[in-house]
């Protein structure tokens, strides 16, 4: 293997050392936005990996052979490249759901799962922003484990005060 084959399969390593780095996180040089870290290393590493292949498929056609290893590196690093920064945008301008906030607690629905005395907290389980969330819950009155019930009020972060769903037969006082 030739000094050429090495340098190139070197950058190819850096290349790949470079997006290894960017997507564990670590951001070594930011060009105001204009490319991202993930599509220079991406180019790179192509340039690097291309150019070597070719380099080695020319084996010792010297400086000519050299310079159209380069090229089949430029010309396979740009696709490389310009696809590592289109998917790079997209993922960073990707619509994500609104993070559930107290505010979205009242007007739920939720189960009792653990009894609420008259006097004291239970806990309910309801689903905010498409997952089950269990919070601590208490009442007027004692609500009984299973039954549904309404969430009036979010009193904190992790408590709620609810009101049983009318009409539902398990919190409905038997004579």
């Amino acid at each position: 293997m030739d000094a050429a084959t090495v340098l190139f399969l070197a950058i190819g390593s850096l290349g790949l050392l470079l997006l290894a780095l960017s997507l564990a996180g670590v951001e070594l040089f930011h060009l105001d936005s204009l490319v991202p870290m993930e599509a220079v290393a991406a180019g790179l590493g192509v340039f690097g990996f291309a150019s070597a292949g070719a380099n080695a498929a020319f084996a010792g056609g010297g400086m000519p052979a050299l310079l159209g290893a380069g090229v089949i590196g430029v010309a396979a690093s740009v696709p490389a490249g310009w696809l590592s920064l289109r998917l790079t945008r997209a993922l960073q301008q990707m619509r994500t759901d609104a993070t559930p906030r107290r505010s979205d607690l009242p007007g739920s629905v939720g189960v009792v799962v653990t009894p609420i005395p008259a006097q004291g907290y239970g806990e309910v389980r309801v689903t905010l922003g498409g997952q089950p969330v269990k919070l601590n819950a208490r009442a007027r009155r004692a609500i009984p484990l299973g039954a549904q019930v309404f969430v009036i009020e979010a009193t904190s972060e992790t408590s709620v005060f609810v009101e049983p769903v009318p009409g539902d037969p398990s919190t409905t006082p038997r004579p």
